[in-house]
């Protein structure tokens, strides 16, 4: 049997050797493994050709099996190759139509490409990402001009007050020449002035359930800085109806705290962490109880962090915890927050995402 087995080899060699086909190679094996099987199954079980090539027709049969196996092997093989190369282009194809960053932008976001976190795939995801952000006043200030810089292609900003000397002390993209003008194209003259790559959709009205529903469907992603809980419990049911991420923040004093509230995606909604509105003179404004300066640019521009993080995927969101930090003895908590059963907001949301 090995003779035939090298006979066949050196024939297999001789016609590479001169150029014959891989198939009609192929052909000739198949022939002299044909005539093997005919040979065994026809000649009596002690004839001398039958005891010299293996006397038995099975070994033959096993061989033919291996070479199965390594046909069916390589074909696949190939297949999958060529699957790979389909979705090589169709991938290059899809990312040729998709915006490319200028040579600026290449310059301006140089230290978030090189971030492992980031990288371009997550410089793209901000340039396509449009953030809607509820309140241009403290909170909304260091968010907003953040969430520019750092690249969001559509950023959405929506308040009906206008600039105020007493929202300087904190309220950081107001100037003293914007005093009188609405908050909304104050903020929009800043941020497009920080970064003109960027498009800034100024909404100057008071939110309500109708233009909250009709804005969320519009956007990846909300920031909530309002101050009043009606607002607060208002942008929580429309975003767990539109199915929108919310991050909120809150302060007072020198006191903040921030979540990122996703029912839809597991974790809690605002309304499962608050359920009711406290009894009045509990959670005084701002207005009422004071704020120091720098305690909005602080939580503001934790909202922007978390924007960032969970628009490209990078790290740990606070889906599911809660952030509390004590400006004045420096001291920050994270504690868990989860679903309630019986919210009356996200119940219908928590069942359908249940596993």
């Amino acid at each position: 049997m090995l003779g035939i087995l090298i006979l066949a080899a050196v024939l297999f060699a001789l016609g590479w050797a001169f150029g014959v086909s891989l198939r009609a190679r192929l052909v000739v094996l198949g022939a002299i493994w044909v005539a093997m099987v005919l040979a065994h199954l026809a000649m009596p079980a002690d004839a001398p050709f039958r005891v010299s090539t293996g006397g038995d027709v099975r070994p033959w049969l096993v061989l033919a099996l291996v070479a199965l196996a390594l046909w069916g092997y390589r074909t696949g093989l190939k297949r999958l190759r060529a699957r790979a190369v389909r979705h090589e282009a169709a991938h290059a194809a899809s990312m040729q139509k998709q915006p490319l960053f200028s040579e600026a932008e290449l310059n301006r976001y140089a230290r978030h490409m090189i971030l492992r976190e980031v990288g371009g795939p997550g410089q793209r995801a901000l340039k396509q990402a449009r953030v809607l952000v509820i309140g241009a006043g403290g909170l909304g200030s260091p968010a907003l001009l953040y969430l520019a810089a750092a690249g969001v292609g559509t950023i959405g900003v929506i308040d009906d007050d206008g600039v105020e000397t007493s929202n300087l002390q904190r309220q950081i993209i107001h100037t003293d020449l914007t005093i009188g003008m609405p908050k909304v194209f104050s903020a929009q003259e800043q941020m497009e002035a920080l970064n003109p790559f960027i498009s800034v959709k100024p909404y100057h009205r008071r939110l309500d359930e109708e233009t909250a529903r009709k804005l969320f469907a519009e956007y990846d992603l909300i920031l909530d800085g309002t101050d009043n809980f009606d607002t607060r419990f208002l942008v929580n049911r429309i975003a767990v109806e539109t199915r929108t991420p919310l991050i909120a923040a809150a302060i007072t004093q020198w006191e903040g705290q921030i979540s990122l509230y996703d029912p839809a995606r597991g974790g809690p909604c605002y309304q499962c962490v608050f359920p009711e509105r406290p009894a009045d003179g509990l959670a005084p404004s701002c207005a009422e109880a004071g704020v120091i300066a720098p305690l909005p640019g602080v939580l503001g521009s934790m909202m922007a962090l978390e924007a960032v993080k969970h628009l490209t995927g990078a790290g740990a969101t606070l889906r599911g915890a809660m952030l509390i930090y004590d400006g004045l003895y420096g001291e920050t908590r994270r504690i868990a927050v989860k679903q309630r059963a019986d919210c009356p907001v996200c119940k219908q949301t928590h069942e359908e995402t249940a596993p």
